[in-house]
């Protein structure tokens, strides 16, 4: 039998590239000085220096930005497209994009235009009174949009829509990689380029170096560029007075890129990847069990409903590994058939404690490429998990730690082997463990009810034995590598070696084993014989 290949093998000697950058970046804009009914009222009468506060003065508004487009793309011959209704946007623009690229121009590419509901100001009139009075409440409606597809000269394509009624909310998209290649340009850092991404690189240290520094101050200033050269519904007085815009993240992907020496490796990855870690399920969508699930049984709910989900969907040859939680999900899949990609996509800032402003995007970025190298390695530990003698005791038998006891996880009580599946479920890189998600995985893995307090006593044992950490100034806990081993290894020794053994007489074992259990069930039946000692019937 040939030697079994694992994850370890691959990822040590075969890598050609190792990179960690921002991936795509898709922003919300909006004017913090427009967000209530009151700051509207302001802005009409103070500002604007309107008699009556009229929702009349959004349509005008409108229609100057309308007209402003039009004459925009008129005198710049700028081509204007209608989106139809099921058009994806990206398809339709992308050429347009490719040509003035390819020519080496940048700027508006093309501009596009579409119906979209939006969040928006609306006016209703209050009665009473002989001068008409008006409220103003947010409403979703059906408007007008411009997406301004554009390439810019350090971030190559992107988009900037606006929305046409008042207040005006934006969306911004930029690409990290497509504005690290120009960067590297720039600096004459040589490399080969990957789809949406690099495939080698001269000086790879260099490269990293250059994705550390995109974060904030560049994205800002991109947004800066295109509102200073674009039409827009307000003017620089409105600037001027504090009526602009802002921006937060709506989705940030973060991507770890690993580029093998040769495609064979690539392709060995995933398969040892998929080996170790998944059970059969339909073609198209596989469950992803990481390390399998002691006593799991399929079509049974959990009484707490879980918030995340984890699965793998393949199409073809072509496999990607998803673990969602809450908005946002982690991703792994192979690139161009020589590259891993790991990404965490954040549709939610909140999901992972951080506040939504722009201004805090390194701080995401670094916790988003924190999860995906713990994803590795979390995988790495899942294909070499080994508790030596030592460790295995302490884990074993009750112990006292920092003065209190410890009580023991014995290996094989079913309580501890749910436990250990429930910790080996993959999406705790992104979300770390609380009472709540612990109670919600042991309830559908033990079949019964799993109490507030049998939560915080297990959690307090592994936290005492050193499995888990917990984070600080919060009810969450991450696992030690220690804590990943234990999940691990017991729950691969349970389920891949001693219930399949026990088994093994009997189909689908193969005949070879088959046949050698029963010689040595025979070689035990006659030496028990010889000893007169009765034996089992």
């Amino acid at each position: 039998m040939g030697s079994v290949v694992t994850v370890n093998d691959i990822l040590d000697g075969h890598v050609g590239l190792d990179l960690e950058c921002l991936d795509r970046i898709y922003l919300n804009g909006y004017i913090p000085t427009l967000q209530v009914g009151g700051q509207v009222f302001t802005f009409l009468t103070r500002h604007l220096g309107k008699p009556i506060a009229s929702p009349a003065v959004f349509e005008q508004i409108g229609t100057r930005f309308r007209a402003a487009v039009a004459a925009f793309a008129k005198a710049n011959d700028i081509p204007v497209v209608r989106f139809g209704k099921d058009d994806r946007k990206i398809d339709v623009m992308r050429p347009y994009q490719d040509r003035l690229a390819a020519a080496g121009g940048c700027g508006v590419a093309a501009i596009g235009v579409a119906q979209e509901f939006q969040s928006v100001w609306t006016g209703y009139q209050r009665d009473g009174g002989d001068v008409p009075r008006f409220s103003f409440v947010k409403a979703t409606r059906r408007v007008s949009c411009y997406y301004f597809y554009v390439v810019d000269e350090q971030f190559g394509p992107g988009f900037v829509k606006i929305c046409s009624y008042f207040p005006y909310p934006i969306k911004v998209w930029v690409n990290g990689h497509e504005w690290a290649k120009r960067a590297a340009r720039q600096a004459g850092v040589g490399f080969t380029e990957l789809s949406n991404g690099f495939a080698t690189c001269d000086d790879p240290a260099a490269l990293q170096a250059i994705c550390d520094r995109l974060g904030p101050a560049q994205v800002q200033a991109f947004c800066h560029r295109w509102l200073d050269r674009l039409p827009t519904p307000l003017t620089g007085a409105d600037e001027v007075a504090g009526y602009w815009w802002e921006f937060s993240m709506r989705q940030i992907e973060v991507s770890r890129t690993i580029v093998f020496d040769a495609p064979r490796h690539a392709r060995g990855f995933f398969e040892a990847l998929v080996t170790d870690n998944l059970d059969l399920g339909r073609p198209d969508q596989i469950e992803l069990i990481f390390s399998g699930r002691p006593g799991a049984r399929r079509g049974r709910k959990p009484a707490t409903p879980p918030t995340f989900k984890t699965k793998v969907v393949t199409r073809g040859v072509d496999v990607t590994v998803n673990a969602f939680y809450k908005h946002s999900r982690l991703k792994q899949y192979l690139k161009d058939g020589r590259a891993l990609r790991i990404e965490t996509v954040v549709n939610s800032p909140d999901d992972l404690g951080i506040a939504r402003r722009l201004t805090h995007l390194d701080h995401l970025q670094a916790k988003a490429r924190a999860i995906n190298n713990r994803l590795l390695d979390t995988e790495r530990v899942g294909q070499g998990c080994v508790l030596a003698s030592p460790a295995f005791a302490r884990v074993a038998h009750p112990t006292v730690e920092e003065g209190r006891r410890a009580p023991a996880l014995r290996f094989g009580d079913p309580r501890v082997m749910a436990l250990a599946g429930a910790l080996a479920t993959n999406v705790h890189t992104v979300t770390g463990l609380t009472n709540k998600s612990l109670r919600a995985l042991m309830t559908a893995l033990l079949h019964t009810p799993y109490s507030i307090g049998q939560a915080s006593y297990d959690l307090r044992r592994l936290r005492l034995k050193g499995l888990l950490e917990r984070l600080p100034h919060s009810n969450t806990y991450t696992l030690t590598p220690d804590g990943l081993r234990f999940a691990i290894f017991y729950t691969k020794v349970h389920n891949r070696v001693l219930s399949p053994l026990l088994a093994a007489d009997q189909p689908p074992a193969p005949p070879p084993l088959r046949q050698a259990l029963r010689t040595t069930d025979q070689h035990i039946t006659d030496y028990l014989s010889q000893a007169r000692l009765p034996t089992a019937t």
